[in-house]
């Protein structure tokens, strides 16, 4: 088995990167996508406060979100995006765990030794 340790750092960014948008293209889809990462979605109370119709949305632009940039992805893995929503700011984050969410995984890159949570949350959240 391949480790973080074996990879060069710019081939293990473009290997999460992957994982990550896979894990994000999943989120919409009515049936289960197998080659995705595991994970969970979850979202803020701010978020959850914005309404139903503003949830569905920003869950739509998070999957389809593609405007990465040095800013807000210095690693290159496509953990953090901004989203405006009508004037609201709205943040999305990836944290990659442990199988058990219980630490950071051991091993980023692997999908069977991590697990990830995208949250959806208002910068004041943050």
């Amino acid at each position: 088995m391949t480790t973080t340790l074996d990879l060069d750092p710019v081939r293990e960014a473009e290997l999460i990167a992957a994982q990550n948008d896979a894990f994000r293209h999943a989120i919409l889809s009515t049936t289960p996508v197998t080659d995705a990462p595991q994970g969970q979605f979850v979202m803020t109370r701010g978020v959850a406060a914005l309404g139903i119709d503003a949830q569905l949305e920003l869950t739509r632009r998070v999957a389809a979100f593609d405007a990465f940039d040095a800013d807000s992805d210095p690693q290159g893995w496509h953990e953090m995006g901004v989203i405006d929503l009508d004037g609201t700011t709205v943040w999305f984050k990836v944290d990659l765990y442990d199988v058990e969410y219980t630490y950071g995984s051991p091993e980023p890159s692997d999908p069977e030794q991590t697990r990830r949570v995208l949250t959806l949350l208002l910068p004041s959240e943050y």
